[in-house]
């Protein structure tokens, strides 16, 4: 760690902190000492940690006490975590018919926030300073389990409307104090991928951030022009906001000469998970409570796939209790060999509309139709939407070494997938459309599970 990096970290962050009225640096301190808590002194921070949450949700928040007083739910009453159990589930259509119900009435300097909407409407919500101290915290604690600290020279590859919105004055000296450099994700043409190859090879980065679709379009548009991105001294690239694939981990690992770091969250229910070294999902277990749910909405055991549901302690101005973020995962009951505490999320299969629904109704995940089209020849990109349960359409950009016969390889393996009777439709493009947020998505369907 070099001179400034050490003065960004202990001096002009925490500043900055303060200055925001943020708690964030208190929050990271205890942070540091509980992630090497044992499961058993966990499990009783977290409950109450739960508690006091709760307790003061029932206080402040007209929607909560409304329901607490209705279901004679009693906050301080709670035996265990198991007990959250009791209220019903969140998902974004209650969200939106109670959005003032659900401020606490206390609630000071709120922040309207939005998601993408790409599986469908947008959902506003607001977020208030305590969640932002939490999130930066645990963000910040796992960003120093790689070797790296704020302050450390940071390439961005992004693309929210929030972080490309305005550039004033302030967020520019903010980004410059900081170190760390905005590369705009909605655009990959060739021109704008070679300029950002320049630049992440100017600055040499000690850090990566972004989504592992763009991270891994940048390593292999440097491994066609034959740039060298792995001599910078890059010494972690962490991902988030999609899923990631091995394909693309290999990609970025091998094209930057670092490791790959994945990162788990939303800008609705928080930042819940990050990989250490040691190859564990880490949830944030001192503000998190993670339950996986059936589609009927029972809680599966630890090692079952289904929905994540969140409950983020530390969103009192405007709570997310147990909320369904729409993606799928599987709970770990093993330790992480690195010694931490904190429980693991033991798979990540990304969203419910990643995976697709045969003719005959069973589930598969995307992987299935993606694995066809990437093992054919000529294809540099694609994108694959199931209409219907009899309509599946792909997207295609074609380069050299595209097959003659590759319409009929995919019609046929697809068929075999999803079913005889199924309609698969091949349409070419120039280039394969990202997420209004700057996301890709190799899969989407519109058939409910």
């Amino acid at each position: 760690m070099d001179f400034y990096t050490r003065l960004t970290a202990n001096v002009i962050f925490p500043l900055h902190e303060r200055l925001k009225r943020h708690t964030t640096v208190d929050v990271h301190r205890d942070m540091e000492r509980t992630q090497w808590l044992a499961p058993e002194p966990l499990r009783e921070l977290r409950l109450q940690n739960l508690k006091r949450f709760l307790s003061d949700v029932e206080r402040h928040v007209p929607y909560y006490r409304q329901l607490f007083r209705r279901l004679g739910f009693v906050p301080a009453e709670l035996d265990s975590l198991a007990d959250l159990r009791r209220l019903p589930l969140m998902g974004k259509p209650d969200i939106r018919a109670h959005t003032e119900a659900l401020k606490a009435d206390n609630a000071v300097g709120l922040s309207r926030f939005n998601t993408g909407g790409s599986s469908g409407e947008p959902l506003i919500f607001h977020i208030g300073k305590q969640r932002v101290s939490h999130d930066v915290a645990a963000k910040w604690r796992a960003t120093r389990w790689w070797g790296v600290d704020i302050g450390d020279p940071e390439m961005v590859i992004w693309g929210s409307p929030i972080e490309l919105g305005a550039q004033d004055r302030i967020k520019l000296i903010r980004d410059q104090l900081l170190r760390t450099r905005l590369l705009p994700a909605f655009e990959m043409s060739p021109a704008k991928l070679d300029g950002f190859i320049r630049d992440i090879r100017t600055r040499r980065p000690r850090m990566l951030f972004g989504y592992p679709s763009a991270l891994a379009h940048i390593a292999d548009h440097a491994g066609k022009t034959g740039e060298k991105l792995d001599d910078l001294g890059i010494k972690v690239a962490f991902v988030t906001s999609e899923r990631l694939y091995d394909h693309q981990r290999e990609k970025i690992e091998t094209a930057f000469g670092c490791p790959v770091a994945n990162g788990y969250g939303g800008r609705d229910a928080g930042f819940i998970a990050h990989q250490c070294p040691a190859g564990g999902m880490h949830i944030t277990a001192e503000d998190i409570i993670v339950e996986i749910i059936d589609r009927d909405g029972r809680v599966l055991p630890n090692g079952q796939a289904g929905e994540i549901v969140v409950t983020h302690l530390a969103t009192r101005d405007f709570p997310f209790i147990r909320y369904r973020t729409g993606d799928v995962g599987v709970l770990g009951d093993e330790l992480c060999p690195c010694g931490r505490g904190l429980p693991l999320l033991r798979e990540i299969q990304g969203r419910a509309t990643d995976f697709v629904i045969a003719q005959d109704g069973t589930v598969l995940h995307g992987l299935a139709l993606i694995y066809v089209l990437r093992d054919l020849p000529g294809i540099a990109s694609f994108k694959i939407i199931q209409n219907s349960p009899d309509s599946t359409t792909v997207q295609i950009v074609r380069n050299r070494g595209y097959r003659p016969d590759a319409e009929a390889i995919i019609a046929r393996e697809f068929k075999k997938r999803l079913g005889a009777g199924v309609s698969v439709g091949i349409e070419y493009h120039d280039e394969i459309a990202r997420e209004k947020s700057g996301k890709y998505r190799y899969v989407v369907s519109h058939v409910a599970p």
